[in-house]
């Protein structure tokens, strides 16, 4: 290990270990206990949700749905953290990081919900009838805290703008360059970086749409493509699943494991890779989650729920199923590299190029949700024109340094800056939770009379800092089928 490398894994273990992990733990059950288990408790109602009608934008014209809202958020969630990221947990935490990452996934789908709820209820209007909002915004209005609000821009602006691009851009260059010759890898990384960086550069510089549209239909795809090849490797292994399952629990809770100090390495990782994968309560999803037009602000909370859900328990599960039926020793690799070499041990060569492709897009396409977020909250901190630019052009040598980095380093980095980034959210979300738990009663209240629940600001005049939420002729609440 390289002394940059043992550095920050020295910080990460104080941070996480002392820090983070109880405050993360601490504010999932907190918000579990008194929102009365919403994440469980209302699951039918978030499918109910998310295949409900838009509501019309205040321009009259088409808005952002909460389904499209889901959409964003998923595109930017279900990337390199749910292939590389649940292998490197795997390979440091042992097969009991999957069992504490399932857990993490339902604890947090609280988190998700309150966070998201907040968004929607603080968000402003943008340019064209559209909304933005997130984490800064509801930090500055409703917390009264402007600082605290900019804090947290740039933390996340560093986090998903540098860090978590390097971390994209190091997957896709170890997953292309795993089946080479050292002596090809050698250039074939660096000419990779300068692809992603030329790519990312045409969409966010030269305004060329084309890409991040057909990118974000093709990530859909290439989602359901994933899960086939890994519904292929478990059926091919479907009598080592009852093996897959005692390590999953036997390595969360085995006295072999507790007396190795296993379990403290099985919930670190768990906890790490699944915040990074599902980023419940890092306050990433509430950009997304703050654009959808909905009737009301629990239903986004609801949705975005949904997405730790569908991320966790759905596709990272996947990975770990793939990596466990196949090569339960390891066989000494790590990251996206481990995920490619059990699907080739199961299904062939062709399995590990169509696993390239897999990655390419899914983390091209949440490079370029990760450049908006940083956007987004850089229009939130500061106006002057030529900020944009310089931030465009140092994504780019970001982004082409992270392919020539090592996977550890890039790693561990991503964790140190993904901890300070959830530090600020959580201790903001925590005091403004009560506002979240208000706005669930009155979205449960409605439900009970059979109403598909409408929130204006008048329902709760003491709220400062609302904007967005006057009454419409077109919000009347109407009766629905319970």
């Amino acid at each position: 290990m390289s002394p940059i490398d043992s550095f920050v894994v020295d910080i990460n273990d104080v941070f996480w270990t002392y820090l983070l992990i109880p405050l993360v733990i601490g504010a999932g059950l907190y918000f579990t206990v008194r929102s009365k288990a919403v994440q469980l408790r209302l699951f039918p109602e978030m499918l109910r949700v998310l295949k409900g009608r838009p509501q019309p934008g205040e321009d009259g014209g088409k808005a952002v749905s909460s389904f499209g809202a889901f959409t964003i958020s998923a595109a930017a969630r279900v990337g390199t953290g749910n292939i590389a990221g649940v292998a490197t947990a795997i390979t440091l935490g042992g097969a009991g990081a999957v069992f504490w990452m399932w857990v993490m996934a339902v604890i947090g789908g609280a988190s998700a919900f309150v966070e998201s709820a907040l968004a929607q209820l603080y968000k402003v209007r943008g340019a064209g009838g559209t909304y933005r909002g997130g984490p800064a915004y509801y930090m500055q209005r409703a917390l009264g805290k402007r600082w605290l609000g900019v804090l947290f821009a740039v933390t996340i602006t560093v986090t998903f703008g540098f860090v978590f691009n390097a971390v994209q851009s190091n997957t896709i260059t170890s997953v292309a360059t795993a089946s080479l010759p050292a002596s090809e890898a050698e250039w074939f990384g660096p000419a990779i970086g300068l692809l992603l960086a030329a790519l990312l550069g045409l969409a966010v510089f030269g305004g060329v749409k084309r890409i991040s549209s057909v990118t974000t239909v093709l990530v859909p795809v290439m989602a359901v493509v994933y899960l086939l090849l890994g519904s292929a490797v478990v059926l091919l292994n479907l009598g080592d699943l009852p093996r897959v399952f005692g390590d999953i629990v036997g390595g969360a809770f085995g006295f072999r494991e507790l007396a190795a100090g296993g379990i403290g390495a099985a919930i670190q990782q768990g906890i790490r890779r699944g915040m990074f994968s599902n980023e419940a309560g890092l306050g990433s999803a509430p950009n997304a989650g703050a654009t959808a037009e909905v009737s009301h602000p629990v239903k986004q909370g609801l949705v975005q729920s949904l997405g730790v859900f569908f991320d966790t328990l759905l596709i990272c599960s996947m990975t770990a199923f793939i990596i466990l039926t196949t090569n339960p020793g390891l066989g000494g690799r790590q990251g996206a590299d481990l995920t490619q070499s059990a699907l080739t041990d199961t299904l062939g060569g062709w399995a590990g190029h169509v696993l390239t492709l897999v990655v390419f897009m899914l983390a091209f396409s949440s490079m370029i949700g990760n450049y908006y977020y940083g956007q987004s909250n850089i229009e939130f901190m500061t106006a002057r024109r030529w900020v944009l630019p310089a931030y465009r052009a140092l994504v780019l040598v970001v982004v082409f340094l992270g392919a020539l980095g090592s996977v550890s380093v890039v790693w561990n980095l991503a964790d140190v800056f993904m901890g300070l980034m959830a530090l600020v959210n959580l201790l903001a979300i925590l005091p403004l939770s009560a506002i979240a738990f208000r706005l669930l009663d009155d979205y449960v209240a409605q439900r009970r009379l059979g109403l598909d629940p409408v929130f204006t600001r008048d329902r709760l005049p003491d709220l400062v800092g609302v904007e967005c939420w006057e009454a419409r002729p077109e919000r009347a609440a109407e009766k629905t089928p319970v």
